[in-house]
């Protein structure tokens, strides 16, 4: 996975990126004081402030590599200027309707990094999403889930967000 490309929306990029930000220009000087001023208190081996600092500093610089390494890897894919808009592609919103349930659900394909099971934002490496990417309005998909396999059929592809989305 190290070499593999990470697609990503630009309002994900942009998501990484203030993370990013915030982390090293707010949190981690805070941080570096806070351990400072404890150090400048005596004896570090009972120092909470001193402990928990040192503990906290490790995760925000973990946390900014695995940031910078992801943002690196990044390969921003603008839905808006997509091509062929009748197809699933990513960053399309995509509505299904499930031939077994009679629901309608609605999935936007976004990156790995993007993902919120609640607003109906799912991965392109998903399952689902494999199985959606290149199929139009109309084409029946076929998806094996834990509960085994289910059907949908594609009802609506947009590259907007809709209206009220349906998850």
């Amino acid at each position: 996975m190290a070499d593999q490309k990470n697609y990503i929306t630009p309002e994900g990029h942009a998501a990484i990126e203030a993370e990013f930000q915030q982390l090293l220009k707010v949190e981690r000087p805070e941080v570096v004081r806070v351990v400072s001023w404890a150090a400048g208190n005596g004896d570090r081996s009972e120092n909470g402030d001193y402990i928990y600092g040192k503990k906290r500093l490790r995760q925000i610089d973990g946390r900014l590599r695995f940031l910078m390494q992801r943002m690196d890897l990044a390969v921003i894919v603008d839905p808006a200027t997509q091509q062929g808009l009748e197809k699933v592609f990513f960053g399309a919103w995509v509505t299904l309707f499930s031939l077994k349930d009679d629901i309608e659900h609605t999935y936007r394909i976004v990156g790995q990094d993007e993902l919120e099971p609640s607003l109906g934002y799912i991965s392109w490496v998903s399952p689902l999403a494999r199985a959606m990417l290149g199929k139009q309005v109309g084409n029946v998909i076929k998806v094996i889930t834990p509960a085994g396999e289910e059907q949908y059929e594609i009802i609506e592809v947009q590259y907007q967000p809709p209206k009220t989305p349906a998850v």
